[in-house]
């Protein structure tokens, strides 16, 4: 009787078990076959972010605690669960070709990749502190190694290093602030830590601590002025690496920062609301003007995501659930979005190798024309322009933030819109406009051409039938915001 309370208690952890496992077999069946490739490695971790994905959608959509509380699992983690893994997959996906021409063909990155997707899953499912900083962790330590997995690149290593570096003076900051909610509130769960705050009121250790814990969490999704690792880990790291990092950490981190402010601090709303604005427009800003002088393509999505990530803080800021509706179709609007960029980038090799230069597009609309289309469509979405699904990303998060009477914000927000639009439609006219440069080689891989057409259909028709992203985001709301 006592085995079977056991084995129903870890139940709601069961796609988090079921990917350790697998990673490690995967880490065992590289290490005692010989030839192994990442190819073979990256097939089997495909194969398990599948497995994983089937158990989430198949799963009850009633809330369950684990562990004493320190594991939650309900229709928000479930939501932001898929979304992670659509971007790990997605970024797995593109590395299958560039691996093999990098030199870098080994089994161990798709294992880094599933290790950083379970501490995302943990980070996910955190309802306390400690959980939130072992997923926090997990998920760090994988990703300090994909960033310089690409050993004979000095820009690898350095990245690496800049992001190791920078990672652990975050992480120590969280832990700081961690360590004065838990001697102000005497608990380390948010259920509790909301209880005493509703009862006792507020008081400045517990600010402090918020203040601390937001600067570590925002580290993690490049919000200003946390942002600083964000261009050199970019440009340094190999390009699915970039990719991977543009879409699945910003959504574990974010969807932490909704279950931490919302779990356990609803009460002081009126306290973090102001660093989330002061946030958001820095990162908008910012990320608007510092974009614009980039000649390298990867540094100015860099400058891109940090924008965005400002763009998806506005529906936080107005802390109501239309708000975080906003942000969750914000953030699947731009993962698929940033898939399909990256495919672009992965197709920009010569024969001397990959370039990178903005200016190496020139036309592109001669050469490729398809290719040409959806990254230009692509960068129309992602200046905001209607009806592609970019736009509805930024109208959902600015409607939030004016119901909510933040009219300021959406008015900085829009600017920054404007702004931005500037870096992304001058790619577009020097793909169409500018004297062709030397041509790309031809064709794309098949896998890329597979992504980019998935993420063209996506942005350009999202408008035709968005009911079922809306309706999948407001029962994670609803679970989040019950």
């Amino acid at each position: 009787m006592e085995n079977a309370t056991t084995v129903s208690s870890l139940l709601p952890a069961l796609p988090e078990i079921i990917m350790a496992v697998g990673a490690m077999a995967l880490l065992m069946y590289g290490a005692f076959r010989k030839d192994c490739t990442a190819r073979e490695a990256s097939y089997g971790a495909l194969g398990l972010f599948l497995l994983v994905a089937a158990l989430l959608i198949v799963e009850p959509g009633t809330a369950v605690q684990a562990f004493g509380g320190m594991f939650v699992v309900d229709g928000f983690t479930r939501f932001m669960k898929l979304l992670i893994l659509l971007a790990a997959a997605a970024a797995m996906v593109m590395s299958l070709t560039y691996i093999r021409r990098e030199g870098m063909d080994r089994f161990e990155f798709p294992v880094l990749i599933v290790l950083a997707t379970l501490g995302m899953f943990m980070m996910v499912s955190a309802n306390g502190l400690i959980a939130l900083y072992m997923g926090l962790e997990l998920q760090s330590l994988a990703l300090y190694v994909v960033a310089a997995f690409n050993r004979d690149s000095g820009r690898a290593s350095e990245a690496g290093l800049k992001y190791f570096v920078l990672g652990a003076l975050a992480s120590g900051m969280l832990l700081y602030g961690a360590s004065l909610i838990y001697g102000f509130t005497g608990s380390v769960e948010f259920d509790a830590i909301a209880g005493v705050l509703a009862k006792d009121g507020t008081n400045i250790g517990v600010i402090f601590g918020i203040v601390f814990v937001l600067a570590g969490l925002a580290f993690k999704i490049s919000a200003v002025p946390f942002h600083m690792w964000t261009p050199d880990v970019y440009e340094g790291a190999p390009t699915p690496v970039t990719a991977f990092f543009a879409g699945a950490p910003k959504v574990a981190a974010m969807a932490l920062i909704l279950r931490v402010l919302f779990g356990a601090f609803p009460s002081m709303m009126a306290e973090w609301q102001q660093i989330v604005i002061f946030i958001s427009i820095a990162s908008m800003v910012l990320g608007a003007f510092a974009a614009i002088g980039q000649t390298n393509i990867k540094r100015l999505m860099a400058y891109s995501s940090i924008s965005h990530m400002g763009f998806a803080l506005v529906g936080l800021a107005a802390g109501t659930p239309e708000g975080v509706r906003g942000v969750l179709i914000y953030l699947v609007i731009y993962v698929i979005m940033n898939a399909g960029v990256f495919c672009c980038i992965l197709a920009m090799r010569r024969d001397e190798g990959y370039v990178e230069t903005i200016g190496d597009l020139a036309g592109l609309s001669r050469n490729q024309p398809m290719v040409a289309f959806l990254l230009g469509m692509l960068m129309f979405s992602l200046a905001g322009i209607p009806p592609l699904a970019g736009f509805f990303g930024k109208f959902y998060v600015f409607m939030a933030a004016v119901q909510a009477g933040l009219y300021p914000l959406a008015v900085i927000g829009v600017l920054s819109s404007v702004v931005g639009a500037y870096y992304y439609l001058r790619i577009v006219k020097i793909m169409y406009f500018d004297e062709p440069a030397e041509a790309f080689a031809q064709p794309m891989p098949a896998e890329l051409t597979t992504i980019l057409g998935i993420s063209g259909v996506f942005t350009l028709f999202f408008f035709v039938w968005p009911a079922p992203l809306i309706v999948a985001s407001q029962v994670a709301v609803g679970a989040l915001l019950p």
